[in-house]
């Protein structure tokens, strides 16, 4: 795929980066499918650097400028970079499982586990810094933490998921086109 291709993962960022978990008016926070998408795709890690820009950008447009709350702004922010890192890592390792021949393009149950396994480990990552970092969460414990995670996990790994499998149908159909197009003039 070449840098044309990674125009659609900018611009899901971008519509979709000023609500975690969306809300009547918007889609939740596609990001850290974008990351994902992004290793899975692109193996130059200028994508990864491009888009962690683009973030951080977005972040404080949103923040100075549109009157997005600055809540999650603390010192566990810095946490963000390793997280969006896992999510990338996580695709390029499933590039290894995809196969593209022709108009067959599957992700493996090996991509799938991949995913889980990058999600989960983004969501301690930014989740975790956040609890304990932040300052937002006085006194906390484990306890504590452990229930806020189950509260916050579900919606975190499921629209990151969500958003992969709709991506990759995407591409999927993209792909497919050209040879529909030759069977319905043939």
């Amino acid at each position: 795929m070449n840098y044309k291709t990674f125009l659609p993962l900018i611009a899901l960022m971008g519509a979709t980066r000023m609500h975690h978990f969306g809300d009547a008016f918007s889609l939740p926070d596609a990001s850290l499918a974008v990351f994902f998408l992004a290793g899975l795709f692109f193996n130059s890690r200028a994508f990864f650097v491009a888009l962690l820009l683009e973030a951080g950008l977005l972040d404080y447009v949103a923040i100075s400028h549109l009157g997005v709350s600055d809540f999650c702004v603390s010192p566990a922010y810095a946490f963000l970079i390793p997280t969006y890192f896992a999510m990338w890592f996580g695709g390029r390792l499933s590039a290894n499982f995809k196969s593209m021949q022709g108009t067959e393009f599957t992700l493996s149950i090996s991509a799938m586990a991949t995913l889980f396994a990058a999600t989960t480990s983004a969501f301690l990552m930014s989740n975790g810094s956040f609890y304990w970092l932040s300052g937002r969460h006085s006194n906390g414990t484990m306890p504590e933490y452990i229930e806020h995670a189950l509260h916050y996990y579900p919606p975190y790994a499921g629209y990151a998921l969500m958003y992969v499998i709709v991506g990759f149908a995407a591409v999927k159909a993209v792909k497919m086109l050209p040879d529909l197009m030759a069977r319905k003039t043939a």
